[in-house]
C-alpha cells in the first residue's frame, strides 16, 4: 500500500492575497496593452449610400477583380491630392488599404474611407502625399468584373478598332471593297 504524505498548509500572511490579485490584474492589463499595440491597422469604411446586390452577380469585388469607380482623395487637412471619374483599377494594383475598403463595397454605393498610413504609403512621400499621411477617400463603386473578363473585353475592343481602321484605309465607305464606287 502507498503511504500518503501530508503537507500542512501555512496560513497566508496578512495582505499577501491582495498582492497576489494585484499582480494578476497588472499582468492582465499589460497583456491587454500588448494586444492593442499589436493590433493590425484597420481601414474605416462608412456607407453614405448603400449599394445594391444584383441576383446572379457577386455582391462585392474580390482581389482578382477590376473596379470602375469615381473617387476623390484627400489628406487629413482636407487638401485634395487626387480625383477621377470612371477610373478603371485592378484591386491588386492599389495600396492595401484601398483594396481592403473596395472589398467591402457593393455596386452603386458611395462610401467614405479612411486609410491609416501603414495601409497607405507608409513612411514614403508619393507626389503630393507626405510620408505617414492618413488618406481619406469618397468612393462610388460603379461596377466591377473579373480581371480576365476585363482583359478579354479590352482585346475585343482593340480588335474592333483595328478592323475599323483597316476599312477606312481602303478609301471606300466602311464595308465597301476598295475601288468600288457607291451605286448611283
Amino acid at each position: 500500500m502507498t503511504e500518503i504524505t501530508r503537507v500542512p498548509l501555512q496560513p497566508l500572511a496578512k495582505g499577501s492575497l491582495r498582492n497576489l490579485w494585484l499582480g494578476v490584474a497588472v499582468t492582465i492589463a499589460a497583456a491587454g496593452g500588448l494586444a492593442i499595440a499589436a493590433k493590425p491597422p484597420m481601414v474605416e469604411v462608412r456607407t453614405v449610400t448603400p449599394g445594391k446586390v444584383e441576383p446572379g452577380r457577386d455582391a462585392s469585388p474580390s482581389m482578382e477583380d477590376v473596379v470602375v469607380i469615381d473617387y476623390i482623395g484627400k489628406l487629413a487637412n482636407g487638401t485634395v491630392f487626387d480625383r477621377a471619374e470612371k477610373a478603371v483599377l485592378p484591386l491588386q494594383g492599389v495600396v492595401p488599404g484601398f483594396s481592403r475598403a473596395l472589398l467591402q463595397m457593393q455596386r452603386g454605393g458611395t462610401y467614405l474611407v479612411k486609410i491609416p498610413p501603414k495601409l497607405g504609403y507608409g513612411d514614403r512621400a508619393v507626389g503630393p502625399i507626405p510620408a505617414n499621411s492618413e488618406l481619406t477617400f469618397e468612393i462610388k463603386l460603379i461596377d466591377f468584373m473579373n480581371a480576365r473578363q476585363y482583359q478579354q473585353q479590352m482585346m475585343m475592343i482593340e480588335q474592333m478598332r483595328q478592323m475599323q481602321g483597316q476599312q477606312r484605309g481602303h478609301g471606300g465607305p466602311a464595308g465597301a471593297p476598295a475601288g468600288d464606287a457607291p451605286p448611283q
